[in-house]
């Protein structure tokens, strides 16, 4: 697919998205070797297109599913920062009243329901949010997201065969960066690719460059009119790569040194910024202002975060139960 199917405007706010994301990875891994926070995290450097296209594309009523590595998902749909942050850092202020932290994140303002800590979880939940869509007689998409890894999960599989039969308007986005943890794609998975699976469910598998804006806008936005139009679900394999190791400041010695290098050289996010620029779509110091505005922001959120007080022991009690816990 040509750059140009892309216009302008759009191509330019999927880059802020995607600037914003790589930001607040960048800010979170300093923040954890600081010392100011102490959190599990799962960097998701090096897939910042995937998110930044859905979110551009998804309505705030449409639903996400995402998992542990998700925070990159959150963001692209709206998350706000203040309430991502303060969840983060087990705050009374965050999204999740601190009960959440980074693994468990949801804000349904912007459709973001549930972040699962159980691999291959997030689908079967976004059939359900898509069998409600059914039942609201809404046009409303239901995303969910997971890994290569996740593919080949028992869960993943009943929930595309469920989408099929009942054509749910769900939309499967395996976002494969070729590592099962500390596993690589080829030494795990059959067949050569995911997409190609979509075929015994009878809907259709796209195998799409998740790192080109253009290639993934296409694809998923096919993907969305399907489902909103009641024609059922779809399975994209988007392809790209993660930085880092599974989890934050683990040896990433299993990644071939030579493989991660040129995946960092191609990394997507200045890529596209190089292409605004060499396309006169932006400036040198339009992007630079807003990526200033970026660090603001960022700094506000974590700011905000760390001056937050941490939940009460009493607190447990509470956003339980139907009725609460008498004390």
């Amino acid at each position: 697919m040509p750059s140009n199917a892309i216009d302008n405007a759009t191509l330019l706010s999927i880059y802020k998205r995607a600037a914003l994301i790589k930001a607040n990875d960048e800010r979170a891994r300093k923040v954890i070797l600081s010392g100011q926070i102490a959190m599990v995290y799962y960097s998701y450097r090096g897939q910042e297109i995937i998110p930044s296209v859905m979110g551009e594309i998804l309505r705030d009523d449409d639903t996400l599913c995402t998992i542990y590595r998700g925070i990159h998902d959150m963001i692209g749909k709206g998350f706000p920062l203040r309430e991502l942050w303060a969840e983060l850092a087990g705050r009374r202020t965050g999204s999740c009243k601190g009960k959440g932290g980074p693994m468990h994140l949801t804000y349904p303002p912007r459709g973001i329901m549930v972040t699962t800590g159980i691999v291959g979880s997030s689908a079967p939940i976004a059939n359900g949010l898509a069998w409600a869509a059914r039942l609201d007689q809404s046009d409303r998409v239901s995303i969910c997201t997971f890994g290569d890894g996740a593919s080949n999960i028992g869960a993943i599989h009943e929930a595309m065969n469920l989408a099929s039969v009942w054509k749910l308007p769900t939309i499967f986005v395996c976002q494969n960066n070729l590592f099962a943890e500390h596993t690589t794609f080829e030494k795990m998975t059959a067949g050569g690719n995911i997409a190609g699976r979509a075929a015994g469910y009878a809907m259709p598998g796209v195998r799409v460059n998740g790192n080109d804006p253009a290639e993934m806008y296409l694809a998923f936005s096919e993907a969305v009119a399907r489902a909103r139009a009641g024609e059922g679900p779809t399975l994209l394999e988007c392809m790209t790569f993660r930085f880092f190791g599974h989890t934050f400041g683990d040896d990433d010695s299993y990644m071939p040194k030579e493989q991660k290098s040129a995946a960092m050289a191609a990394d997507p996010v200045p890529a596209l910024r190089a292409r605004l620029i060499a396309d006169r779509i932006a400036t040198e110091d339009e992007l630079a202002s807003f990526e200033a505005e970026i660090e603001a922001q960022i700094d506000d959120a974590v700011a905000f975060a760390l001056e937050s007080p941490w939940p009460e022991p009493d607190d447990l009690r509470f956003d339980v139960f139907e009725k609460e816990i008498a004390a």
